[in-house]
């Protein structure tokens, strides 16, 4: 896993992820959904939402762009110790503020607004369908925010009332929320 832009730009983190129920967003597909995010987000004025965070991709990628205000959500413990280990040796302590919960219990209980929100669940995952909806209904997104859906292709969203694009790539599919 690399960290494509910023402060740590090319640096290589290494999770050993034996028996991690993860499957980190490939360098081709995040690159990709950050070429776009770079037209649209100030990183430094953004308060970000990594859920199902497993290796912290995305929460690395925002702190080395500038990101101040991370939080990462995942339940599993492999996960959060190394997210935890490698927030150390980033000197990312103030910046990432790190939830070891069930994803679906932490919207529900949170109460929190986010300008961006990234959501990339275990593709089987039963109540993947219900992410968009349960992020609206607990008022997670905020005004003007961006809520993004890593998905595969056995899930369509168009059909939402907050849906508004989608860019694939391969089997990976990033489906825009506003």
């Amino acid at each position: 896993m690399r960290i494509i832009r910023g402060i740590h730009k090319g640096r290589i983190l290494n999770p050993s992820m034996k028996g991690w129920p993860t499957r980190p967003t490939t360098d081709i597909s995040k690159e990709g959904l950050f070429n776009m995010l770079m037209n649209t987000i100030d990183f430094e004025d953004t308060k970000m939402l990594d859920l199902f965070g497993g290796t912290g991709n995305h929460s690395w990628e925002f702190l080395s762009r500038g990101c101040t205000d991370v939080t990462y959500v995942d339940k599993y413990g492999g996960c959060i110790k190394f997210v935890t280990q490698t927030r150390s040796e980033l000197d990312f302590e103030e910046e990432l503020n790190i939830i070891q919960s069930d994803v679906k219990r932490f919207i529900k209980s949170a109460g929190y607004q986010y300008d961006y929100i990234f959501a990339g669940p275990p593709y089987p995952l039963r109540w993947l369908d219900e992410i968009p909806n349960l992020i609206f209904e607990h008022n997670f997104l905020a005004e003007d925010g961006l809520f993004v859906l890593e998905h595969n292709p056995n899930h369509n969203f168009q059909s939402h009332p907050h849906y508004f694009k989608e860019r694939r790539y391969g089997e990976t599919i990033f489906a825009f929320f506003e």
